[in-house]
């Protein structure tokens, strides 16, 4: 396994991110066999581990922190921040308070006194962005946290964290995780360029497209009634149009990937390796054999030609259904785009 440079930290992580979402109720319920899929991983390489604390609700960071036992240092581990974890009115969001409560709640499950990677989850309008990093800046300070990160920030918030993390003296965000796939090229206007220009590491998640190119979801076949399709039908839905057309892209890249002698979901990860900006994408198996399949993307080389059909098909920047963005602008709702409308 090759290392890379995440940004400018000088850490060197693995060009494949073990996503653990999946491991625990919302995947794979089996501690004893989603912890042998993170020793294999580890075993082959990999020595960067990605989690949350919201992935089923906490249990995928107790899987990882069993995983972990004897290896922690080994490993740049990595968490995230944000979602509801409770049903409190503060039991969410990117403010102090919650914060300070997630991290701890975060390293009991993971059972260790560190977090390499401390992410925000998603932007929270709500906090401002400055608050967000003096909390954050106070892990760093305690020895918590080692780095902290943004995951689906929109680049002009990117920008603004940086902008105050120079004016207030806090701790920036070294990386950010985005949305990237072959069927979801959104980040190529702006986030990946902006985070060039900042320095900033680069963990796409979804490289798969929500498993659109593992090869699952094929055209006349039916889309599973439970899963991922059940909790974001918009983005598996078959007869909205922009579903319609993924599969038709689907069909016409399992043969590219033939050419390659690839399996297509081999090619897919590769394809997101390529951009100059990305740092590691996150895979994220819910089986062995799906972690066995996958692990080769890292050292395939696409040819150029693929990679011009691919953009045939998919031209640069182009997202197929925005639902699969993972985040909505909420400036476009009627209460923040039309004056005097009342929230009902």
């Amino acid at each position: 396994m090759r290392y890379v440079p995440l940004g400018t930290t000088g850490v060197q992580v693995s060009p494949l991110c073990l996503g653990a979402m999946m491991f625990g109720a919302w995947g794979n319920p089996s501690h004893e066999a989603s912890i042998a899929i993170i020793h294999r991983a580890l075993d082959e390489g990999v020595n960067f581990v990605d989690t949350a604390n919201v992935y089923s609700a906490g249990e995928s960071e107790e899987i990882v922190g069993k995983a972990l036992k004897g290896r922690r240092d080994d490993v740049v581990l990595a968490t995230k921040f944000h979602a509801q974890m409770g049903p409190g009115p503060n039991d969410r969001g990117n403010n102090r308070k919650h914060i300070f409560k997630a991290v701890e709640d975060s390293l009991r499950r993971l059972d260790t006194d560190y977090i390499d990677l401390y992410q925000a989850h998603r932007p929270d309008p709500a906090t401002d962005v400055a608050d967000t990093l003096g909390a954050l800046s106070d892990l760093v300070h305690q020895g918590k946290v080692r780095w902290i990160g943004s995951s689906t920030f929109p680049a002009p918030e990117i920008v603004e964290a940086q902008w105050a993390a120079e004016r207030h003296q806090r701790e920036r965000f070294v990386c950010e995780q985005p949305p990237y796939s072959i069927l979801v090229r959104n980040a190529e206007l702006e986030v990946l360029p902006t985070c060039t220009q900042q320095g900033m590491g680069v963990i796409v998640w979804s490289p798969l497209a929500g498993g659109w190119l593992s090869g699952k979801y094929r055209k006349g076949r039916p889309v599973e009634a439970g899963g991922r399709a059940a909790r974001i039908p918009e983005r598996f839905d078959p007869t909205k149009p922009e579903n319609q057309r993924k599969f038709e892209i689907v069909e016409a890249l399992i043969p590219l990937a033939g050419k390659e002698g690839i399996p297509l979901p081999v090619m897919a990860i590769a394809w997101t390796l390529v951009h100059p900006s990305v740092t590691s994408a996150i895979i994220g198996p819910r089986t062995m054999d799906q972690l066995v399949e996958l692990l080769p993307a890292a050292d395939v080389e696409l040819s150029g030609s693929i990679l011009d059909a691919i953009d045939e098909m998919v031209p640069p920047g182009e997202t197929i259904n925005r639902a699969d963005l993972g985040i909505e602008n909420i400036w476009l709702r009627p209460e923040f785009r039309r004056r005097g409308f009342t929230r009902t």
